[in-house]
């Protein structure tokens, strides 16, 4: 049941282009591997996506608890594992698109001042890419009350699980356990209400329980080091980056800056598809 309601949330195909922001830096490393460093959705933004599914389910729970449950020992298992497992199980890797490629929110928060692109990709061959290596892709949910009702019919599920499940001395842990990939994969798509501008999908691997089960490779991050899975973003037997269309972000530069990353983009033979548009919006001197 609760396998259902995960291919539920990604069973939608995107039909837009999907744009991944970056840096000139960002830019010259994706182009020249030809793949997208899928971060671990832990280290996502400090982990607040995931933290804001974990509160949505434990706020449930709790309340669950608080109401009068014909299984209580169950639900405070759940808490109790939800605190613990989900912030320390196994590695869940994803990557951002979003479908505005021009946003100024995202040239603030995703580039470096005055050194910013957006790179569009064609919804069928991000589909086919992470077919190809066992990703899927979710449009994220925003909705407040979308999310509730989700976040109930997980518990609800949950609880069906643990009547077909056999444990022993009480133990509810192997429920959560099977529930735990699931979980994890709702996590990554599940945002706080005041991200919706962002229009963001995501593309989200299989749960990896070790380095032995995928390669993993590690870049530095702002104050840690950060697992990353190299998502393949080549086109089989061409092994180059087929995009679609570039935004350049806000620059001092801008002719300058749209004839050298043009000039890059055709050695690379990554021209993109439609070509490579300036984002118009100001540029203001920090």
């Amino acid at each position: 049941m609760i396998a259902d309601i995960t291919r539920q949330l990604f069973a939608d195909p995107p039909r837009e282009t999907l744009y991944h922001y970056t840096s000139l830096s960002g830019l010259l490393g994706i182009v020249d591997s030809g793949v997208l460093r899928a971060s671990d959705i832990r280290y996502m933004n400090d982990s607040a996506e995931l933290r804001h599914t974990l509160d949505l389910l434990q706020s449930h729970v709790s309340r669950r608890i608080f109401a009068g449950t014909d299984n209580p020992a169950l639900l405070n298992q759940l808490l109790e594992w939800l605190s613990h497992r989900i912030a320390s199980g196994p590695m869940l890797f994803g990557g951002s698109f979003r479908a505005n490629g021009n946003l100024l929110s995202q040239w603030r928060g995703y580039s470096v001042h005055g050194k910013g692109v957006s790179l569009g990709f064609a919804p069928d061959f991000i589909s086919a890419c992470a077919r190809r290596q066992g990703f899927q892709v979710g449009r994220c949910l925003y909705g407040e009350r979308q999310q509730l009702i989700l976040i109930e019919r997980i518990v609800d599920a949950i609880e069906a699980l643990a009547l077909d499940t056999p444990v022993d001395d009480r133990d509810w842990s192997p429920v959560f356990e099977r529930a735990e990939e699931d979980l994890l994969r709702m996590a990554a798509i599940l945002k706080h209400p005041s991200f919706e501008e962002e229009q963001e999908w995501r593309i989200v691997s299989p749960a990896i329980g070790s380095s032995e089960d995928a390669p993993v490779h590690f870049r530095e991050g702002r104050a840690l080091l950060v697992p990353y899975y190299a998502f393949d973003l080549t086109s089989p037997g061409r092994g180059q980056l087929q995009l679609e269309h570039v935004y350049l972000g806000p620059t001092a530069n801008i002719e300058l800056s749209m004839k050298s990353l043009d000039l890059y983009l055709q050695t690379r033979g990554a021209a993109p598809a439609r070509g490579i548009s300036y984002c118009q919006i100001p540029y203001r001197q920090r």
